[in-house]
């Protein structure tokens, strides 16, 4: 007989002979024992019928043992559950010391969890949010292969700083308490392994753009890397990135691609992972009693995603948009923060908030933004000032998503280079882009880790992947 899941045990109506395996969660008055796999969030009582079986046995029977069980999916005697199942035999595949297993049927502090984050997965909390986790991945596959997208793999080691900020983490095999030095006293980086200076990407953008000029429609989802010494709750020093390009797609094109795309992978979590949105949407509705009136959330965690695939985003220009914030009340009382006084300011996430929960009541998707606070490759409007690109603005989160028109002219591409300091050798195959055949296209990015943290409800971008990398710890 094939073990059947828990997930399936509980939706089963015909009752019978099953068998299944699992860990143990709880186990009370030597008799039942409460399973779970992993495959939902919810248990299945398991009642053992302790005058027929081995005491060795009972005994060995503790929270976190996995084991094998066999017996008959019956109607349940008690509450909370249909079926359940009457223990045949049962088999212990491995023990655990009750003395010493941390995650113990209570509650446990999330920074606790961190330090086991190796068994973490084994509160209701922890598997709910993974599940979801590995959900959107599926989806967002779903999406961009029903979408005629080929998925393309950037590398993780490159020798270009898409992003212009500086932060990023050296690969070298060179000694580092010797390295060969040039006449110059700088490291000659020509013996190294790579025969150039090389880091971790912090995007595949770059890349990604190369193919779509050939393929058409391509994304990237993978691991980047940014050595930013900064230790809140929004960042991580090692995430996954979500990146499409799309060949001959201006940037209107790119916020329709952008919220259809948004729409449909939260979709598939509202129609899939019912229940565990639901228990995590009860999680959080039980930490917001705890919080200040003025702190807590306005809208349940599904509300909350229900508000995005329910909205049309409206779309505002970053100039329109700076204009509502200066006459706000809470700018023109000081409670923002961060204070808008004039055009050319970069938005904070309270300015982001205000827009979406307070002003429009829906999503926003930002446009045409400063060029002097939005990278290189981003197509330089005719006003010579701003640029294409678009930033969309979540509730509770603030902007999840950004992206832009690509700057295709070459002329313009090399000047703002120049004007940055970046060497037009380094990337001489991007400019490359612009000699044969340059066409518009655009693209946009989205940290996997802020989409699930906006899916679950979770407040610390810790949790809501498996092994947290950030400034002074690499665990696990």
């Amino acid at each position: 007989m094939t073990p059947s899941t828990v997930a399936q045990l509980l939706k089963q109506t015909t009752l019978q002979e099953v068998e299944i395996k699992g860990w143990v969660r709880t186990f009370r008055a030597n008799r039942f024992i409460a399973l779970n796999d992993g495959s939902t969030i919810n248990n299945i009582q398991c009642v053992v019928d302790f005058e027929n079986t081995d005491e060795s046995i009972l005994k060995r029977i503790t929270t976190g043992a996995a084991v094998h069980i066999k017996g008959n999916l019956v109607e349940s005697q008690g509450k909370g559950q249909s079926v359940e199942i009457t223990v045949n035999s049962i088999e212990i595949l491995g023990d655990s010391d009750p003395e010493t297993y941390p995650i113990q049927p209570r509650k446990h502090g999330f920074e606790f969890l961190r330090k086991n984050a190796h068994l973490r997965t084994r509160t209701n909390t922890f598997s709910a949010v993974m599940r979801l986790r590995s959900a959107l991945s599926f989806a967002v596959h779903k999406y961009f292969n029903e979408n005629g997208f080929y998925y393309m793999h950037t590398p993780i080691i490159t020798g270009s700083d898409a992003e212009g900020a500086g932060e990023m983490f050296r690969v070298s095999t060179l000694d580092q308490k010797n390295p060969p030095l040039m006449e110059s006293g700088e490291i000659d980086h020509s013996q190294n392994f790579f025969g150039k200076d090389t880091n971790l990407t912090v995007s595949g953008q770059l890349e990604a753009e190369t193919y779509a000029m050939s393929l058409g429609k391509v994304y990237t989802f993978g691991p980047t890397f940014r050595a930013e010494n900064s230790n809140t709750s929004r960042h991580l020093s090692e995430f996954w990135m979500i990146e499409p390009e799309v060949a001959f797609m201006d940037l209107a094109g790119n916020m329709d691609l952008a919220e259809d795309f948004m729409k449909s992978v939260i979709n598939h979590v509202l129609e899939n992972n019912k229940e565990d949105l639901e228990f995590l949407d009860k999680r959080l509705a039980d930490e917001d009693k705890t919080k200040p009136q003025a702190e807590r959330n306005e809208l349940s965690l599904i509300e909350k995603l229900k508000f995005v695939t329910e909205n049309n985003f409206k779309r505002v220009s970053y100039t329109e948009a700076i204009d509502i914030l200066r006459n706000s009340k809470p700018n023109k009382k000081k409670k923002f923060k961060y204070h808008i006084e004039e055009w050319g300011a970069d938005l904070q996430s309270e300015h982001e908030r205000f827009l979406v929960e307070k002003h429009f009541k829906c999503p926003v998707i930002l446009f045409d933004y400063p060029a002097n606070i939005k990278a290189f490759y981003m197509r330089l409007n005719e006003d010579g000032k701003t640029v294409r690109a678009m930033d969309i603005l979540f509730p509770g989160i603030g902007e999840i998503v950004g992206g832009s028109q690509r700057e295709e002219r070459l002329d313009v591409l090399k000047d703002k280079m120049a004007a940055l300091d970046i060497p037009e050798e380094e990337l001489w195959w991007y400019l490359d882009l612009r000699k044969y055949g340059t066409a518009v296209h655009s693209g946009f990015g989205l940290g996997f880790e802020r989409l699930v943290m906006f899916a679950t409800g979770m407040s610390n971008i810790r949790d809501v992947i498996p092994y947290p990398r950030t400034p002074q710890n690499a665990e696990f």
